[in-house]
């Protein structure tokens, strides 16, 4: 598996202590930004309660962000106290969702699991998610909307926001957020197994939907909480959050069905493809509106008033395809912008042969409206465009190692 891919192994990896390989039972990811004011009475609690029912069988693992704070120094002076804890520093990524990943991929156990490292989960839940875990389920969640559950304070915008979320996932994807009471709760455990070797694909900080979505997970356990207020610090959740939740579940959605499903089976990554799709419609925006100047107020003949507002459109798509579809290819290729443009503009410039031959064919020979025949023209040589683009262009071959 490579170090970079989003997978959790089967086979965790091992510990030589005392002359034996130890694998515990339970590992628990503390994913950290800026906690440094809560994360030592955070592990002196955890150890409590996990020394009490699971000792010398569990880890704790603290995954910090490269926080301003240091919080990741802060854990690493525990380490002495607490020996069963790890601390990861990530200075190269971040969020959350993929903190927990990268957490889940370097634990040991053979039950998973995640909470804040913040106190407002609180931490005895932990011992009756274990108990439910012990009891044969793929998956165990802490809930507010069981019985048993609830939120201490909040506000009333914010009480309508978190039951729109969940009421907007259910029309989007009721075949994972039916399953789930609360599924926006990023305080759970699941079996290494129900996961292993699935390709995790997260977006913003709710890595349950991914585990339900994406694992194979079969028993359900829900155990009520009280969502608690922050003791110290200050609160991440912020618009952007929402925005992110809301392309994950039409990432999910996608992926999840048929058109997800072909995608798997053809090697198409229907991620870029999509950001790819939303680029275009700002061109097609450009391409008709200036298709409209040359060609009606200007009296251009079609074949020119198309070529001319194509080249204008190129441009607009490479620069967003460079910064968002690609960019994370883009920052790490050998080739300057301007040769990855000259390549775009040569890849696209084939697409409007393609798209000017079709546009002939349905305007001149099929008598198709000038404007739904260009139309037309652009959806089918989008996918050109994107695929061609992919293989030769913006390609993972050109990425240093």
């Amino acid at each position: 598996m490579s170090n970079d891919a989003l997978e959790i192994p089967l086979i965790p990896p091992s510990v030589e202590s005392a002359g034996r390989t130890w694998q515990p039972y339970f590992s628990l990811v503390i994913p950290t930004y800026n906690e440094g004011r809560n994360i030592v009475r955070m592990i002196e609690i955890l150890s409590q309660l996990l020394d009490s029912s699971l000792p010398g069988d569990y880890e704790l693992v603290v995954v910090d962000d490269d926080s301003p704070d240091r919080t990741w120094e802060i854990a690493e002076r525990l380490s002495d106290r607490y020996p069963h804890l790890q601390v990861i520093r990530r200075q190269q990524e971040r969020g959350l969702s993929t903190a927990v990943i990268r957490g889940w991929q370097a634990a040991k156990g053979e039950v998973l699991g995640v909470i804040d490292g913040d106190l407002q989960h609180p931490p005895e839940i932990l011992l009756k998610l274990l108990n439910e875990m012990m009891a044969g389920a793929d998956l165990a969640v802490a809930s507010r909307h069981v019985e048993g559950g609830g939120v201490s304070s909040w506000s009333a915008v914010r009480r309508f926001l978190s039951r729109g979320a969940q009421v907007l996932g259910l029309v989007i994807l009721p075949g994972v957020l039916g399953r789930l009471t609360d599924p926006m709760s990023g305080y759970f455990l699941v079996k290494r197994t129900a996961i292993a070797h699935r390709p995790l694909s997260p977006i913003g900080y709710k890595i349950l939907l991914e585990v339900v979505g994406r694992g194979d997970i079969q028993q359900i356990a829900e155990v009520g909480y009280v969502f608690q207020e922050r003791q110290a610090g200050e609160s991440k959740v912020t618009w952007r959050q929402y925005r992110d939740y809301l392309r994950h579940l039409l990432r999910l959605r996608l992926s999840s069905g048929r058109l997800g499903r072909l995608a798997q089976k053809m090697d198409f990554p229907i991620g870029r493809f999509l950001r790819f799709g939303f680029v275009g419609l700002s061109g097609v925006v450009i391409d008709m509106g200036l298709l409209y100047v040359f060609h009606t107020l200007w009296g251009f003949p079609l074949t020119r008033s198309a070529i001319f507002a194509a080249e204008f459109a190129i441009l607009n798509n490479f620069f967003w395809n460079d910064r968002w579809t690609f960019g994370d290819i883009a920052q790490k290729q050998r080739s300057q912008a301007f040769k990855r443009l000259l390549k775009f503009n040569l890849v696209c410039l084939m697409g409007l042969i393609l798209k000017v031959l079709l546009l002939n064919i349905l305007f001149n020979g099929l008598g198709m409206n000038a404007y739904l025949a260009n139309l037309v023209a652009i959806a089918i040589v989008t996918v050109w465009n994107f695929w061609i683009n992919l293989k030769l262009n913006w390609r993972v071959t050109e990425i240093k190692s």
